[in-house]
């Protein structure tokens, strides 16, 4: 408020405190809250302040990412090494009923 008034050319300050329903006093007041500093303390961001963000948290997920791909590798493998399994034991009994 107090940078529009002082923008505002001196005519055009009544205007705007009546707009706002304001005081020439409160001017007053909040310009010498302002010189003095007081004002700057509300100038402060509000609301939650920002996690501080773990420098481990990105190695992790990137190790989790390669944990997951290399258990989902190791499970594919175990499937081919069962079904070779399996066709081995198939051959051998193939085998044993040719010979017989």
């Amino acid at each position: 408020m107090l940078e529009e008034v002082d923008r505002a050319d001196p005519g055009e300050i009544g205007l705007i405190l009546r707009r706002e329903g304001l005081y020439s006093s409160l001017l007053t007041e909040w310009r010498r809250a302002r010189k003095s500093g007081a004002l700057t303390a509300l100038s402060k961001k509000r609301g939650r302040k920002p996690k501080e963000r773990n420098p481990l948290d990105r190695r992790v997920r990137e190790l989790e990412r390669e944990n997951a791909r290399l258990r989902e590798g190791l499970r594919k493998a175990e499937v081919v090494i069962d079904v070779q399994g399996k066709l081995a034991g198939l051959l051998g009994q193939l085998q044993k009923d040719e010979r017989s």
